[in-house]
């Protein structure tokens, strides 16, 4: 019977085995289907017709949610992997590959990059010539009722836009105008993840339900708003970097993430409309840029002349967490500016400590209050987070308690703590996030501090029996020092998809960013919060890129003969790297000196971009060449180009693509000489083009890599004409004793007037 009884459970888990199996094959997934649009058979009238025919062969039931026709030729669909897997074997198939979820990357800033006054005055001539370019946001949508989108002042809306303002639920076409251009969602990919949008909490239409998109949109372009705050913080007049630009918003970002399929039909649709900047502030996983959704579409709209930024991502201070890092994509890191919201605590042992918040309600008394350590007045293994239902009303009310920054949001912890009876709130750093204060409008009083100041907190609260403290808000304070530092949260590099491309690109303000918010939620973002702001204050390398695509709308509106490319050289070889003391931007995670992999070129500097004197240019050929020295296949290469390409010459190198910063990771350059007593030997060439004068620049390397020697030939490039282009080589003389330490190098060329600057960033495994 016993025996019975097990093979009855054998044979039942068997089977059991075998349904779960066939459950997850016979699953459905969404799949983005690339197709060599040239070798459509002569059987089909258009390639709609041929996209349909080839997976009906696989799949009766399915439908296609997008076809591409720009950034990608191909279409998006709901298959099991059986059946992609069957798809990716038919003729004409470049790819089939599943789709991937991405997420959000998420006043002061325009007097902080000198965007006022006289220095400023090159730009702000350009307003005819800035209101004819439109940058495309792609993002959770737009809340077209902000005061950032008045039209005042602009004339007709550019010739060249296609595009269109998309109706949907509490959106119509009037709700666009002469700035807010266009609009439109996408939401196919994420309905089909997901199942259908729930319209009473989520608008199915270019309305920004989030606050995010309208924050990124606005911070690009936002017009002038006079009186601008948030309850009464940051106070003046807020302007977008272009505040002229013409704003495009496409909605690819809903309550569940963004979906690449989502993504990708955005810019391909963006591009078809005519956008000359997108601005991405979203990241995905790493993959190989074939692969990589936005690098794709990043190549198509680079290939035709428009400026792709993205952020870098809010993986740090962790080193190789960088996103978006295709060399034709500009990379933005986040920094702060000289802006700070200060709050003050008082602790029982007489010690004040500095905070920051956004808190604007009843303030504490001024007399100190009992304190608690929220590790201290719970029973949860992760109490000192203060999670939900964590904290012990016994032990928490009536006191201030100290709650640890990470894993629920900063802004709910305080309701945890008003849920248990808690009176006020000190949120402090642990060593992930170092030093960095970010300022939150708090529901309840708070201040958020730094882990020094939080562990003095804590060590006060573990020595006394009788813990106390309070907590006084002090507004807005200007001129803070130093600044920028590179915040704590902005991922850094070495880029981890090709070590040989310094990234980011730079950094630009990122940290306490105010712009345009929805009406749709409050400033936290919390459903809690029912306060209605037209201003928010948030941080994330979301609200550093959306900074540098505006930049880039006004060197585009400047210099309209200038490429992608040319233009992210003028930013990144006139940012700063150091303080006007000489000293290094220092990293707030750390308090020490930051380095090209945490700000890549350095700080944005856009009144010496618009003369840069000159700049490293690249075209679509030298991307495909690249491709080819990363011995990507021509299938590979054809997904990304759209285009059939033989990599046959003698020898291509990563090092020759004309990219204004160096990277070189002396492990793959030299590791098969690491046994050689002999010093090796690489070479690197670059060509500058002339935008400026006729002028001679000369030479000057800085290196704090002594096991390397550097030299450059020439050492003077005379440029006699406009455009005329010299090229010249650095050669690295690398040490057989090397440090195995990460070392940098900067190498400016200089004619007295401009300074064109590269960081080099050396590194030993």
């Amino acid at each position: 019977m016993e025996r019975l009884r097990l093979m009855f459970l054998s044979t039942l888990v068997l089977v059991l085995f075998h349904v779960f199996v066939d459950a997850g094959q016979n699953q459905k997934k969404t799949y983005i289907i690339h197709m060599d649009k040239s070798n459509m058979p002569v059987d089909f009238d258009d390639h709609t017709q041929w996209y349909d025919s080839s997976l009906k062969s696989v799949s009766k039931s399915a439908n296609v949610l997008y076809t591409y026709n720009s950034v990608i030729h191909g279409y998006s669909t709901q298959l099991t992997a059986d059946e992609a897997k069957s798809l990716e074997q038919q003729p004409g198939i470049l790819l089939v590959h599943e789709e991937v979820k991405y997420e959000l990357h998420t006043t002061r800033s325009p007097t902080f990059l000198g965007l006022e006054g006289r220095e400023s005055r090159s730009f702000f001539l350009q307003t005819e010539a800035t209101s004819e370019v439109i940058i495309g946001v792609l993002d959770t949508g737009v809340w077209p009722e902000s005061k950032s989108f008045d039209d005042t002042g602009l004339g007709p809306v550019p010739t060249s836009w296609k595009g269109e303002c998309q109706t949907g639920k509490n959106f119509n076409a009037s709700s666009c105008n002469r700035k807010l251009i266009g609009a439109r969602f996408f939401s196919q990919g994420y309905e089909a993840a997901f199942g259908a949008i729930d319209e009473t909490t989520e608008s199915k239409s270019p309305r920004d339900d989030d606050g995010h998109g309208t924050h990124t949109a606005t911070t690009a372009a936002g017009s002038v708003v006079s009186g601008a705050s948030l309850f009464g913080y940051a106070a003046g007049t807020a302007h977008g970097m272009a505040s002229h630009a013409r704003v495009a918003s496409y909605k690819v970002c809903w309550a569940g993430g963004c979906f690449s399929s989502d993504i990708l039909a955005g810019m391909d649709q963006a591009v078809i409309d005519g956008v000359n900047v997108l601005s991405l502030s979203l990241g995905g996983t790493i993959s190989d840029y074939d692969r990589d959704i936005v690098a794709i579409g990043a190549f198509s709209a680079a290939s035709q002349g428009i400026f792709v930024s993205c952020s870098a991502g809010n993986g740090g201070p962790s080193s190789g967490t960088l996103s978006n890092v295709a060399p034709w994509i500009t990379t933005v890191g986040a920094g702060t500016m000289d802006r700070e919201f200060p709050a003050y605590i008082s602790i029982g042992n007489g010690k004040k400590l500095n905070g920051v918040s956004l808190y604007s309600g009843k303030a504490l008394p001024s007399s100190l209050m009992p304190l608690v350590y929220a590790g201290n007045a719970s029973q949860a293994s992760n109490g000192n987070l203060c999670t939900s239902g964590s904290l012990i009303p016994e032990k928490v009310a009536g006191k201030i308690v100290v709650c640890e920054r990470g894993m629920n949001a900063r802004a709910q912890k305080g309701l945890v703590v008003k849920g248990a009876g808690g009176i006020g709130m000190i949120l402090a750093n642990t060593d992930t996030y170092g030093d960095e204060m970010v300022a939150d409008a708090h529901l309840i009083p708070t201040a958020a501090v730094g882990q020094t100041a939080g562990n003095l907190i804590k060590q006060y609260i573990a020595s006394n029996s009788n813990p106390t403290a309070t907590i006084a808000f002090r507004g807005t304070k200007l001129g803070v020092q130093p600044s920028p530092v590179v915040a704590a949260f902005s991922s850094r590099g070495p880029n981890p998809i090709t070590p040989d491309i310094l990234k980011p690109d730079l950094i630009a303000p990122g940290v306490n960013i105010l712009a345009g918010w929805t009406g749709k939620v409050g400033p936290t973002g919390l459903q809690e919060d029912t306060r209605n702001v037209g201003f928010n204050i948030i941080s994330g390398t979301s609200m550093s890129c959306p900074h540098v695509s505006g930049l880039a709308a006004l060197l585009k509106a400047a210099h309209p003969e200038w490429s992608p490319a040319a233009i992210r050289s003028a930013l990144m070889t006139t940012s700063y790297s150091t303080y006007k003391n000489g000293k290094t931007i220092e990293d707030v995670a750390t308090g020490l000196s930051s380095t090209p992999f945490d700000y890549g070129a350095g700080n944005v500097n856009p009144t010496a971009a618009v003369n840069p004197g000159l700049v490293y240019d690249l075209t679509v050929d030298d991307y495909i060449n690249f491709l080819c020295a990363l011995d990507y296949s021509p299938s590979m290469i054809k997904v990304i180009a759209k285009r059939d390409i033989s990599c046959d010459k003698n020898e291509y190198r990563v090092a020759d693509l004309n990219y204004p910063s160096f990277a070189i990771p002396l492990e793959t350059a030299w590791g098969e000489h690491a046994n050689s007593s002999a010093p090796t030997v690489t070479r690197y060439t670059r060509t500058l083009t002339n935008v400026g004068n006729p002028a001679t620049y000369k030479v000057s390397v800085s290196s704090e890599a002594q096991e390397v020697n550097i030299l450059v030939e020439p050492q003077t490039l005379t440029f006699s004409r406009k455009n005329e282009k010299k090229t010249y080589t650095v050669t690295f003389t690398a040490s057989s004793k090397s440090s195995g330490t990460t070392n940098f190098a900067r190498l400016e060329w200089s004619d007295g007037q401009h300074v064109v600057a590269s960081p080099i960033a050396f590194s030993w495994t």
